[in-house]
């Protein structure tokens, strides 16, 4: 049997394959301002027995191009505990939004926290604050690790940060400072949001594309003194959980 989960997300759309339950293929593209027409182009003429989609368009490919919908939530404890069926949580930073989820023994959710209604510990905010430095996203994640001192940002607001960060360079910040300084406000954040779920002990999955960023990583494993896990492919956990779900339904 071919399954697929396609996970339609504010900034790109995944696609994962699979065959009898292994993995064949993991593709992305940029969704753009047409999440469907990103949709189909990256299945192109692939043929699936089934296909399950997740993400913020999943409503969008259920009226006729997937034979199934799932929430990003069961997504995610479906691709986490599909790759790392010995973890009990998993942290997924995305574009619009980040989700802390608890699993038991079985992957079933436990119990989940969601910051969906602020930009603020999510890749959008590190985009913002990215570009309001001249800096490119891949680039922001290095130049925060190689940062040797801090500033404080007392602001999560994507408007309210932007002017923060504009003072401070007129202070004479460095931007490698202000760089950290972005990442440790998004860390406290996240690790706040974690912490409202009491995960159990172990290691935890972070999952997502801000997964990547160097800087991201370290810094919640000293908020949380819990060792954090990075898969490969990191994004793709829940298009990967949407082709489970697809092969198992």
């Amino acid at each position: 049997m071919i399954s697929a989960g396609l996970d339609i997300g504010s900034r790109t759309t995944k696609l994962v394959v699979m065959e009898d339950g292994r993995l064949c293929e993991w593709i992305l593209r940029p969704t753009g301002a047409d999440p469907l027409g990103a949709a189909r182009a990256l299945i192109g003429g692939r043929r699936f027995d089934r296909l399950a989609a997740t993400g913020y368009g999943r409503h969008l490919a259920k009226e006729g191009l997937a034979d199934l919908a799932l929430t990003e939530i069961k997504a995610c404890a479906l691709g986490t505990h599909f790759l790392c069926p010995a973890c009990r949580s998993v942290i997924d930073i995305g574009g619009q939004d980040t989700k802390v989820i608890a699993l038991d023994a079985s992957g079933s959710i436990g119990n989940f926290a969601m910051n969906d209604r602020c930009a603020a510990g999510t890749g959008r905010f590190l985009e913002f604050m990215a570009q309001t430095l001249g800096l490119d996203i891949e680039e922001f994640g290095r130049v925060a690790c190689d940062a040797e001192a801090s500033v404080r940002l007392s602001s999560m607001c994507v408007v309210f940060a932007e002017s923060e960060v504009v003072s401070l360079i007129a202070r004479g910040a460095g931007g490698k400072e202000i760089a950290r300084a972005v990442h440790e406000a998004m860390a406290d954040r996240i690790a706040s949001l974690a912490r409202t779920i009491q995960p159990e002990d172990g290691d935890i999955v972070l999952a997502g594309g801000v997964a990547r960023n160097p800087c991201i990583r370290p810094l919640l494993e000293g908020r949380l003194n819990r060792r954090l896990i990075v898969l490969d492919r990191a994004q793709f956990i829940p298009a990967l959980g949407a082709a489970v779900h697809a092969g198992d339904t």
